[in-house]
């Protein structure tokens, strides 16, 4: 474990913008071993599986001491995990947060124990930036941007029952969670340039392929004419697809269906023909999020913001994709 005295000087110093640890000539280490503290949301999804085993073997492969919990989806759990770690005067903390809000109370008490925290995958909503000192992670509205532009440039093949609209049911993330709000922010943002195009139904399937499943069976029990599912990850689209097939219908063709991660079992179904479109969101965060921790830790400069590279698949560039593919 690394002493915490010069990392909690970096933790005052923060300001916005570029931030730095400013640590001087480096954190004088005891044993030279970083120590993180990682509490995960859960193990939700196949995009959280990767995620999960991403950090894991990159902190293996770093020489960092991880200290790893899951949070089972529950806010109270990460809090008190946090809290262990800050009692346990680990050297970094690092979260996924379950939510955007609720978290300032506990992320101060960091703060005054002078341990760094840096946020993956999802963002907190806090009027104090000096609660954390990176975000690494994707951008979820333009995620949903790109989801919603798919299907504006493709609304000729979109009205499955040539009605002149385009019915959409919605399968949004956990309520309240980052990249539920702001996938379906992009989207909707895009879908208004075209009349034709309207959400007829939205609920939450909780990002899981179980929620999915069940929330697609209400919509087709309510629902008249659906034309399109968007779902907000490729768990809760893949459990559409199986409340889909056993009404009698073909998924990707009789409804047709736009999902978000790229994880290997969603790609299977783009490159079969059940999902029509898919926009990726990547997990593999590990060697990124501990390169950052080193830095902080020695005192570098840390981007505030950190966006990680994605890209979309159509079935053709799926099926290519797919022999490779790690997740």
């Amino acid at each position: 474990m690394i002493k915490k005295t010069l990392v909690a000087a970096s933790v005052v110093a923060l300001g916005a913008g570029t931030l730095s640890a400013c640590g001087g000539d480096g954190a004088s280490a005891d044993d030279g071993t970083i120590t993180m503290g990682f509490a995960q949301v859960g193990a939700e999804s196949g995009w959280r599986t990767a995620n999960s085993a991403s950090i894991q073997d990159s902190a293996e492969e770093a020489g960092i001491d991880l200290k790893f919990t899951d949070a089972q989806q529950k806010q109270e759990n990460q809090i008190k995990a946090i809290r262990s770690y800050i009692q346990q005067d680990v050297d970094v903390i690092s979260f996924s947060p379950v939510v955007e809000t609720g978290w300032d109370a506990v992320l101060q008490e960091a703060k005054r124990a002078g341990i760094p925290v840096i946020l993956t995958d999802r963002a907190v909503d806090t009027e104090d930036e000096s609660l954390y000192v990176s975000f690494l992670g994707s951008d979820f509205v333009a995620e949903g941007e790109k989801a919603g532009q798919w299907l504006v440039d493709n609304a000729a093949d979109m009205d499955v029952d040539g009605d002149g609209d385009i019915n959409v049911v919605e399968l949004q993330g956990t309520t309240g969670a980052a990249p539920a709000i702001d996938r379906k922010e992009g989207f909707e943002s895009v879908i208004e340039s075209d009349p034709t195009i309207s959400i007829g139904a939205s609920q939450t399937g909780d990002f899981t392929r179980d929620g999915g499943k069940q929330v697609m069976e209400a919509f087709l029990q309510s629902e008249d004419g659906i034309d399109v599912v968007y779902a907000h990850n490729d768990d809760m689209g893949l459990g559409a697809i199986e409340a889909i097939e056993a009404a009698g219908l073909v998924p990707g063709e009789d409804i047709k269906i736009i999902t978000i991660d790229a994880v290997k079992d969603g790609m299977t179904a783009l490159a079969d023909g059940k999902i029509n479109y898919i926009v990726e969101c990547n997990p593999l965060l590990g060697p990124q999020l501990m390169d950052l921790a080193q830095k902080v830790i020695d005192g570098e400069e840390v981007p505030r913001r950190v966006v990680t590279e994605e890209t979309t698949f159509t079935q053709e560039q799926a099926a290519e994709a797919l022999p490779t593919r790690e997740y």
